[in-house]
């Protein structure tokens, strides 16, 4: 008797479950925006791309465990052991078989076009984007040169034909200024290493693959368009040597008129100025020194040891 009643009351009070969840206030957006499963705030457009995707994937990982759970639990109890009499057998049920055959393939093939769909966006160059910069990584540090600005090329005044651009050094991280709301393209290139381009916030990472000095691969090529402003800490994420760990930069990203006055105060720095990231930061009304991470100190004969380590001093 009861088995029967929650055969015919189970569908309502599932209904029911759902319509209370969906109307307890908590809108749709506000609970994609928490379910982030670890991953950062993404601060671009093709970060947020990216975080929906494995929002999603884990949503449909987390459904189809919980439906496996569920009839596991369900053929336990509703086919227990009652008494000696074997229950009546079936070999075959073959809607059942063609069920289980195609489901998965509808699910595969539903995060296959996802993750392609993702991918190609993140993926896609401009033929024309507003900003052009080119990441010369190399060990252990990093160099940002400043290609173009909506089409234009920008050089050092003195020059007419170098590119601006900043470099880190032992004491000094190096700074990648971008502006928000406008396509950043980056071209990298390696001349030692592999390195890799990774800022966590962008939830994204690319390989920095030496070609040559006068040939870049599309692979070295990526674009994002940053949606926050704000100061981020970037790093090498490929094994690339003793001071791998320490190869941090960090990337600052503000508005278009800071990001033109910055431009500006570079070109006044001139090319031959050690300090000129730090004062055309600080011309631009920026911090003048990274504020995400710190230098460290790469010789490795600084730190002598104590003497209750070698009392000698051999």
């Amino acid at each position: 008797m009861h088995r029967r009643r929650w055969r015919r009351r189970g569908p309502v009070v599932l209904l029911v479950a759902v319509a209370a969840f969906l109307l307890s206030g908590c809108s749709i957006h506000q609970a994609e925006l928490d379910m982030r499963w670890g991953w950062p705030s993404g601060v671009t457009k093709q970060a947020e791309e990216m975080r929906v995707l494995w929002t999603w994937a884990g949503v449909a990982a987390l459904a189809v465990g919980a439906l496996v759970w569920g009839l596991i639990f369900w053929c336990c109890i509703r086919y227990r052991k009652k008494s000696d009499v074997l229950p009546r057998q079936t070999k075959y049920n073959l809607p059942i078989e063609i069920v289980y055959s195609i489901a998965p393939f509808f699910v595969i093939a539903g995060l296959f076009y996802r993750t392609a769909v993702v991918e190609n966006n993140v993926n896609h160059l401009s033929k024309n984007p507003d900003v052009l910069i080119r990441v010369d990584a190399f060990k252990w540090n990093w160099q940002f040169e400043y290609l173009e600005d909506h089409g234009k090329k920008t050089v050092y005044a003195a020059d007419k034909s170098t590119a601006l651009s900043t470099v880190g050094s032992d004491n000094e991280i190096p700074v990648l200024v971008v502006p928000v709301h406008q396509s950043v393209q980056i071209i990298e290139h390696s001349e030692d290493v592999v390195h890799s381009f990774w800022v966590p916030e962008f939830l994204f990472k690319r390989d920095v693959i030496p070609y040559g000095p006068d040939h870049t691969s599309e692979d070295n090529r990526f674009q994002f368009e940053a949606v926050t402003e704000g100061s981020y800490v970037g790093r090498c994420a490929e094994l690339c040597g003793t001071y791998h760990s320490q190869m941090n930069f960090e990337v600052r990203v503000v508005s278009a008129d800071t990001y033109q006055k910055y431009l500006v105060a570079l070109n006044k720095a001139g090319e031959d100025n050690p300090a000129r990231q730090s004062e055309a930061l600080q011309a631009a009304g920026m911090a003048p020194y990274a504020t995400t991470t710190h230098p460290f100190n790469t010789d490795r004969t600084a730190r002598a040891p104590s003497s209750a380590q070698n009392p000698t001093g051999d």
